[in-house]
């Protein structure tokens, strides 16, 4: 696999258009930025993502991103293919406000069950020397154990990305047929059992930077008039698809916040996502 160009940190910005709208945007950007590499070539320039996130029994990240928790994250395990020879991804996703901060490790795929039992992977199962890679793993299972966390949900989708050639501090996706399906094992399989498609035929459009905000996306977002929203292919995913779904051993999930409140929510962010069908058309 080529060289791990993930951004540590950078500000991320998310909107949710119409498909004729994302292609008017993918001709705006290649005057910018460069296909990326696992996109150039293939059907509609994008290739396939598969995250396994992990949550307690009770959901309690799921319920933190409804909630509005600052400084929420997110535990999941990415992969890219159905094969065994190929790496395995432990990444913590935190959000503070706009800002993103990733930690992420690669692992041999034949070490993961280990790591998720709460053993630390030996050097020569990571994909990396980087001594970060082993820092994110580490970080990963102390917030896992501490959660009690387990496999709950298998979300895919297509991702057609755009990034700046010389150090990747600029980074558009689009990302497309986003499906979610309960999932409490680790078969890291590309089947998923009776999927959901979470946002219809609608495009997530994410804008990513380091450093100062790029003069040419105050212009794109002028141009099609983008307005800034939310989009969790995690917790919208379950929203959509029904908690009562990803609950496993019939376990009852616990008060974290006033259950009427709790619902409000809830049925606020499914009506957003009904909402977002009316986000603006090509110019």
């Amino acid at each position: 696999m080529a060289e791990d160009k993930m951004q540590l940190q950078r500000w991320e910005l998310k909107y949710v258009i119409p498909e004729e709208l994302a292609l008017s945007v993918r001709d705006f950007v290649s005057s910018y930025l460069e296909i990326d590499e696992y996109g150039a070539g293939r059907p509609n320039l994008s290739y396939t993502i598969h995250n396994l996130y992990l949550d307690s029994d009770q959901l309690a990240i799921y319920w933190g991103t409804i909630n509005g928790t600052k400084n929420r994250y997110k535990l999941r395990l990415r992969f890219y293919e159905d094969n065994s020879h190929a790496p395995i991804f432990f990444e913590i996703k935190r959000r503070m406000n706009d800002a993103i901060i990733k930690q992420r490790g690669g692992v041999k795929r034949q070490a993961v069950d280990a790591v998720l039992q709460g053993h630390l992977p030996a050097p020569a199962e990571l994909v990396s020397g980087d001594p970060r890679q082993l820092v994110a793993v580490q970080r990963f299972v102390e917030l896992m154990m501490h959660h009690q966390a387990k496999p709950k949900a298998h979300v895919t989708y297509q991702r057609e990305a755009w990034i700046s050639p010389q150090d990747n501090s600029v980074r558009v996706t689009l990302d497309r047929e986003v499906y979610i399906a309960p999932e409490f094992v680790t078969r890291f399989s590309e089947t998923m059992d009776n999927p959901t498609r979470i946002f219809g035929d609608l495009v997530i459009l994410e804008l990513k930077f380091t450093g100062r905000f790029p003069g040419w996306f105050k212009e794109l977002v002028r141009v099609y008039g983008l307005k800034q929203g939310s989009a969790s292919k995690y917790a919208d995913g379950i929203a959509t698809k029904g908690e009562y779904h990803f609950y496993s051993g019939g376990v009852v999930p616990s008060p974290l916040l006033d259950a009427a409140v709790a619902e409000e929510r809830k049925l606020a962010r499914m009506e957003r996502i009904q909402q977002l069908s009316k986000a603006p058309t090509a110019h």
